[in-house]
Parts: C-alpha cells; sequence; structure tokens
C-alpha cells in the first residue's frame, strides 16, 4: 500500500508541476501577445503620421500651385499686353505644373503603397492574435483536465489514506482481542 501511496504524491506533485509550467507559459504568450499589440499600434501610429504628413504637404503644394494659376489667370485677363510679355513665363509655369503634378501622382502612389503595406500588416497581425489566442485556449483546456486530474488523484489517495486507517483499526482490535484472550488463558 504504501508503494501506491507513495506513487501518487509522486503523480500528483508531477502534475502541479507540469500546471506550473503551463501556467508560466500562458502568461508568457499573453505578455509577447500584449508587447506584439503596442508594437503594432506604434507601427499604425507611425504610418499614419507619416501619411498625415505627405497628405498635408500636398494640399499646401497644390493650394500654393492653385494660388500662383489664379494670380497668373487675373493678370492674364487685366492686361492683355502684360501677356504676351509673359508668354515665355507661362509656359515655363504650364512646364512646373506638369512637374509637380507628375511629383504629386508620385507621392499618391506612395501613399496608396505605404496603405497597401498597412493593411497587411494588420491582416497578418490579426492572424497571429487569432493564433496565439487559439493557442492559449488550448492550454486553458490543458490546464483544466490536468487539474481535474490531480483532483481525482487527491480523492484517491485521501480514500486509500482512510481505508489504511480503517485498516489498522481493525488489526489493533484484533491485536488487543487476542492479547486480552491470552491473559485470560
Amino acid at each position: 500500500m504504501s508503494c501506491t501511496i507513495e506513487k501518487a504524491l509522486a503523480d500528483a506533485k508531477a502534475l502541479v508541476e507540469r500546471l506550473r509550467d503551463h501556467d508560466d507559459a500562458a502568461e508568457s504568450l499573453i505578455e509577447q501577445t500584449t508587447a506584439l499589440n503596442k508594437r503594432v499600434e506604434a507601427m499604425k501610429q507611425s504610418a499614419l503620421e507619416l501619411i498625415m504628413s505627405k497628405y498635408r504637404e500636398q494640399m499646401f503644394r497644390l493650394l500654393m500651385i492653385d494660388m500662383v494659376h489664379r494670380n497668373n489667370s487675373e493678370g492674364f485677363f487685366l492686361d492683355a499686353s502684360r501677356h504676351v510679355l509673359e508668354a515665355p513665363q507661362h509656359g515655363l509655369e504650364r512646364r512646373h505644373l506638369e512637374a509637380n503634378q507628375n511629383e504629386l501622382q508620385a507621392h499618391v502612389d506612395q501613399i496608396t503603397e505605404m496603405a497597401a503595406v498597412m493593411r497587411k500588416a494588420i491582416e497578418i497581425d490579426e492572424q497571429q492574435g487569432c493564433k496565439e489566442q487559439e493557442r492559449i485556449f488550448q492550454l486553458e483546456q490543458e490546464n483544466k483536465g490536468l487539474r481535474e486530474i490531480l483532483q481525482i488523484t487527491r480523492e484517491s489517495f485521501l480514500n486509500l489514506r482512510k481505508d489504511d486507517a480503517s485498516e489498522s483499526t481493525s488489526l489493533s482490535a484484533l491485536v488487543t482481542n487476542s492479547d486480552l484472550s491470552l491473559r485470560k488463558s
């Protein structure tokens, strides 16, 4: 019997250790997930700030180009002779506007590309988060099963102790009765 009790105690200790290990692993996964989420949020914020700064630059440039274009148009309609004198400059302005348009289109393409990269990063982050949540759920289920096994082992151990106690009580009663009968004889 003592071998079985010792085995049950050893099994219980092993289960407790495994539960601690799994709890530690779950805590570690939670910490890693939290850190990863913080990094992704920081990346999102940085990307958003970059996009907004590029947007502000482009809007400022467009407003400036529009103002220059309006000022030149007003001057054109007010003074036809000035138009003749400034005709070569208008050609330069047109080329400058076309160059700015090309530059603007390049920036729009860059922003579109950055937005696509951000969408992909968010998608990957969400997939990773789902995988981590599934792993945490699996670990929790395994911990629950191990705790149930541990509880069963504890109950079995207590029942074994009760059985041992009742056997030793009945043995001591037999020894006492035999002692009495021997003394009487």
